[in-house]
């Protein structure tokens, strides 16, 4: 680190309003989790340059005060909220990093979702996701698995693709008892595609059964961590995981709107933690948690007490699986000269990079297949170090 320039059939029912989890199976031990962080979550608040001269007096009544955050080196601190995150990187099982962005340069949310799902160079230049992609290029199961489950009443954007997906979305409502479901099958037998559609969603029922299902029916985020970790800890499981957060658009009040959402956020990566740690098999060890933005928001407060939309941002991965305790940034500083548009935080590394720098590394793939696989219009960025320990260590 310098310390300047030179650093996703739905089971037919609503889901709640906590975020939403999609799965995609594949073979080997190692797993993959993209944590999104939908309505541009503001890097600078997550991970504070307190050492930056001009963080302090653009940021104002925003600013973080350093002392009341965890120290991560001599030029950035994490938010507060951010305790057990903060624990991990501690213990070398979270890096970050900073003053990165899709190649999305222009300010819609829509528009940088969909070319942060997609892996394209612009909005809507690709018709699938990456992650879909990424679930093609790993070993699949038995004939008749479906390559990837969604947890979701819809697929998100990165897991649609030619790659077979079922989905599960818990409900709820009462649970069906086994007469109903008996007679439904028997009802589908002898329709091959709502047969096979009927199969998947019993399939995905049984195994959030294993997991803990109910849990998804609480808006408590360390819930919903460990019921997603049941079932990426299953031996069946899936090896790849989609979980959807909102709320970031921060305008307004955003001190304690932000708090609360890496409150949140701390929560559901120590529930994954938690789950995936239990057991014999402890597949934390093997895993690795990417949780990452669109874009990021202005580096001045606005007149309503927060912050609007910008360009560079601030991402992290956490696991056992991953090579930890640092922060990667080619930081190019918040002088008004260094600034993007006059306003934003200039984007010095490739967020296309480190997923495909991650991917490659956790399921053992050739890094340039897996970067044209995963985002074949882009440009190569940065690259970033070792990022993951290998799979025996």
């Amino acid at each position: 680190m310098g310390l300047n320039r030179r650093h996703f059939l739905s089971a037919g029912a609503a889901l709640l309003a906590a975020p939403r989890v999609a799965f995609a199976g594949a073979g080997g031990e190692r797993r993959f989790v993209f944590i999104i962080q939908r309505g541009a979550a503001d890097g600078l608040n997550t991970v504070i340059p307190y050492a930056e001269p001009a963080y302090a007096g653009l940021r104002g009544a925003l600013a973080i005060d350093p002392e009341a955050a965890f120290k991560l080196d001599a030029m950035f601190a994490l938010h507060p909220a951010l305790p057990g995150i903060g624990e991990l990187y501690r213990a070398r099982q979270a890096s970050f990093f900073h003053a990165l962005a899709s190649p999305y340069r222009d300010r819609s949310h829509f528009d940088g979702q969909n070319v942060l799902e997609t892996g394209g160079a612009a909005p809507f230049a690709l018709k699938d996701g990456w992650m879909n992609r990424l679930a093609a290029m790993l070993p699949r199961g038995a004939p008749g698995d479906h390559a990837a489950i969604a947890f979701a009443p819809t697929l998100p954007m990165a897991l649609r693709g030619s790659v077979d997906v079922a989905s599960y979305a818990s409900s709820a409502l009462a649970q069906p008892n086994d007469d109903l479901l008996l007679r439904a099958g028997q009802l589908y037998a002898q329709d091959a595609q709502l047969h096979a559609l009927w199969a998947a969603a019993l399939d995905a029922r049984r195994m959030a059964d294993g997991a803990g299902a109910a849990a998804a029916r609480r808006q408590n985020p360390a819930e919903l961590g460990r019921m997603a970790a049941g079932f990426l800890a299953r031996a069946d499981g899936p090896r790849i995981a989609m979980i959807e957060t909102n709320g970031w658009d921060t305008h307004s009040g955003q001190n304690n709107r932000l708090a609360t959402q890496l409150g949140n956020l701390d929560q559901l990566v120590g529930g994954l933690r938690a789950g995936l740690g239990e057991g014999a098999g402890n597949a934390w060890r093997q895993s690795a948690i990417l949780v990452a933005t669109e874009f990021g928001r202005t580096v001045a407060v606005n007149g309503t007490g927060g912050t609007d939309h910008g360009t560079g941002a601030a991402a992290m991965l956490i696991g056992g699986a991953v090579e930890g305790g640092r922060v990667v940034a080619d930081w190019p500083g918040l002088a008004p000269a260094s600034l993007l548009d006059g306003r934003d935080l200039q984007p010095t590394l490739a967020l296309d990079t480190l997923i495909a720098q991650t991917c490659a590394e956790l399921f053992g793939l050739d890094p340039e297949r897996t970067a044209r696989a995963l985002f074949p219009n882009g440009t190569r960025g940065k690259p970033l170090g070792r990022l993951l320990r290998s799979a025996a260590g």
